[in-house]
């Protein structure tokens, strides 16, 4: 068998082009209906500088190959003039072993795929009509996720929440290049009152929603909280919500979002729905335009299957 190092560029034009909204959609199907074998999370936790590294791992029944993948994120990286996110995909085949792939993304793909997964739960889980898409944050995570919101809804109106003015002006530019027009939000009162599609994508240990900001008809995708210490919303505006989906049930229980809150007993294990039932109408997800939903995203194995699957095959057709 033959195995090669595949760099970041080579990755990145491998999928230019690809709809990697049903690939992806695929791997979560194949999750929720137990076709696919995910061990828990293996983590490494940092406080000086502080950032995280995840190892996320698995195979899908049928399936030639098994993956590794080893992700970082290191939120002060940008002073040092360095990415703040990092990462490699190891892909082996499942019946010898045998090293099939190097895959030197430079968390490229974990970026890609975690926007992914936003833009699917904004395709059955937003409002019939987004009048205005709130982003919180601006960095890697929230310029990604405006950009594949956009192959799921048509607004084109955003208001965007951030702590310095100098990387809000930059996202601004950035994004208006993708053909979006924004605003500033001076608070998270005012972004919830103005949108009604809103994505949070820091890695905050604290509330930077409150449950009184929220209004009926709201869909809240958060991205960010995808340890065990990090949260983004206050905990009660899950106990709110008519509906909470979480990527995977088994992650979500231990990290994030849903952790907090079932820990208050403010929501039990039953309320939570995974992506992928949603995916395949296993549950009616937004029952009318008033409801508020919540999506907890933790990022499943399945997802780098997915993706890591696609860029190979592509690769090895060029």
């Amino acid at each position: 068998m033959n195995k090669k190092i595949y760099s970041k560029m080579e990755i990145i034009n491998a999928i230019e082009g690809i709809n990697l909204i049903d690939i992806i959609e695929k791997g979560f199907v194949e999750y929720s209906k137990g076709n696919s074998v995910v061990p828990p999370v293996g983590e490494l936790l940092f406080t000086d500088p502080p950032g995280d590294v995840h190892i996320k791992y698995g195979y899908i029944k049928g399936h030639d190959n098994y993956v590794i993948k080893i992700a970082s994120g290191f939120p002060e990286n940008n002073e040092l003039g360095l990415s703040t996110s990092h990462g490699v995909m190891v892909m082996f085949d499942s019946r010898s072993g045998f090293l099939k792939c190097i895959l030197h993304d430079e968390g490229y793909l974990t970026n890609v795929r975690t926007a992914v997964a936003g833009s699917i739960c904004a395709k059955y889980l937003a409002p019939n009509k987004v009048i205005k898409i709130g982003i919180i944050g601006t960095g890697i995570q929230a310029r990604l996720q405006l950009k594949y919101i956009k192959y799921t809804t048509k607004c084109v109106d955003v208001m965007v929440l951030g702590r310095d003015s100098k990387k809000i002006n930059d996202y601004i530019e950035d994004m208006r290049k993708e053909g979006f027009n924004l605003e500033v939000a001076n608070n998270s009162k005012q972004l919830c009152e103005s949108c009604n599609l809103i994505v949070t994508t820091t890695s905050a240990n604290e509330s930077l929603i409150k449950k009184s900001d929220i209004k009926p008809g709201t869909h809240i995708t958060a991205v960010g909280s995808d340890t065990p210490e990090k949260r983004e919303l206050d905990s009660n505006i899950l106990g709110l919500a008519n509906l909470v989906v979480v990527d995977s049930v088994s992650q979500c229980v231990e990290r994030g979002e849903t952790k907090y809150a079932l820990e208050k007993n403010i929501i039990n294990r039953s309320d939570l729905v995974e992506l992928g039932d949603i995916i395949m109408n296993k549950n009616n997800g937004r029952l009318c335009e008033n409801d508020i939903t919540v999506a907890d995203l933790t990022g499943v194995a399945v997802q780098d299957i997915m993706i890591t699957n696609k860029v190979y095959n592509n690769l090895n057709q060029l």
